[in-house]
């Protein structure tokens, strides 16, 4: 890897850190794109587990007197049980069906009945989330922005959720690296020194959206938040959606 390819790569990871530590999502779904466009798959994802452990567990560090360790204990525990439920089936879902799945759950929890609705501090809700969650890493690779819509239910201020789901998604990452085990086998292929300046990167771009996140108020955070998810999740359904057609066209 050239040292212009790395600059690049580490411009790239500062920038997304940087969003995601003033939302907490959008900057890892951006990244994985990045990396696929610029090495091969196993590296990317390989690149992509780093950065994004690195990148959750940096913003925990600097937000975690407002961690919410209830919520993180609730939502690990319905992690270990989908965990344990979708390591004997290995189930693969098509790349639409994936994208459909995706992109629905967080529209499915925003029209469900009032008392339906997200609140990560209910510990019942934290499991019953946490299996969903994990249920779509294990199926797409990523939850999807129906994380981000559970944290944003409840009255938690900015600094709670970034904070809580940045723990959580540590365990998700980590979770995700050891279900699909050919990537860790893929290690070795990762150079070490690209993977120090992608784990500092990361830790550059958290800490300066730290005074971004101060600044803003817990109005505009959701107001923002919402509007990232919405359009994440559109996106998701429309990519889902194009592929069916294009698949039942081909099939004609």
């Amino acid at each position: 890897m050239t040292p212009l390819v790395i600059s690049i790569l580490c411009l790239a990871m500062v920038g997304t850190s940087f969003l995601s530590g003033i939302f907490g999502m959008a900057g890892g779904m951006i990244l994985v794109g990045i990396l696929l466009a610029m090495m091969p798959v196993p590296e990317a994802m390989m690149l992509h587990g780093v950065t994004q452990m690195a990148s959750n567990g940096w913003r925990g560090l600097l937000w975690c007197r407002h961690v919410r360790w209830s919520a993180v204990g609730a939502y690990v525990f319905g992690c270990f049980i989908a965990l344990g439920v979708w390591s004997f089936t290995r189930y693969v879902p098509s790349t639409s069906i994936a994208l459909l799945l995706l992109g629905l759950t967080p529209f499915v929890v925003r029209l469900a009945p009032k008392h339906y609705r997200p609140n990560p501090e209910s510990l019942r809700q934290g499991s019953i989330y946490g299996v969903a969650c994990m249920t779509l890493i294990l199926l797409t690779g990523v939850a999807g922005p129906l994380i981000d819509q559970f944290f944003l239910g409840g009255k938690l201020d900015r600094r709670e959720i970034v904070a809580t789901k940045a723990i959580c998604q540590i365990f998700g990452h980590g979770a995700k690296l050891i279900y699909f085990g050919s990537l860790i086998d893929q290690a070795a292929s990762l150079d070490p020194v690209v993977a120090v300046l992608a784990i500092i990167s990361s830790m550059i771009g958290t800490t300066l959206a730290k005074q971004v996140l101060e600044a803003m108020s817990d109005q505009q955070y959701r107001r923002w938040a919402n509007g990232i998810i919405t359009a994440i999740a559109g996106y998701y359904v429309v990519h889902g959606a194009v592929l069916v057609v294009l698949a039942h066209a081909y099939a004609r």
